[in-house]
């Protein structure tokens, strides 16, 4: 059984990698999506596990609204949360979503200090390197 699972979102910890992982299952709203992330919050919390790979696959992408609510409001949340300075973020996602977030992400006036690391991988196996390497 999973921590949380919603038609929108299915959210679980993975012990043998200390990783939380959220796989999005539709598009979701702006309340989903900001009700989701404060879910992983608390099992991220409740784990100790400040390591995510978000699944975007079946999502796609949050609007500029939510995407800027994660950078400032979530992120201000997550640094509170997790006092380390290692709070990372894998967003898994299409080709195409990539090719469109991550300019997003750089040119986001809150990205450098958001206090997350935050990487696109349209890859699985590399996030998960990533998330537990930092490399």
């Amino acid at each position: 059984m999973l921590p949380f699972e919603s038609d929108y979102l299915r959210l679980s910890y993975r012990p043998d990698l200390h990783l939380l992982l959220m796989r999005w299952t539709r598009p979701a709203t702006s309340a989903e999506h900001r009700a989701g992330y404060r879910a992983a919050l608390v099992l991220g919390k409740q784990q100790q596990a400040s390591h995510w790979l978000v699944d975007l696959r079946s999502r796609g992408l949050a609007d500029l609204t939510d995407l800027d609510w994660v950078l400032q409001e979530f992120a201000a949340e997550a640094r509170a949360t997790f006092a380390i300075p290692d709070r990372r973020i894998a967003y898994f996602t299409t080709p195409y979503y990539a090719d469109i977030l991550r300019p997003r992400l750089l040119q986001h006036p809150h990205f450098q200090s958001s206090g997350l690391q935050i990487e696109v991988f349209t890859e699985e196996m590399p996030a998960y390197h990533w998330l537990q390497t930092g490399q």
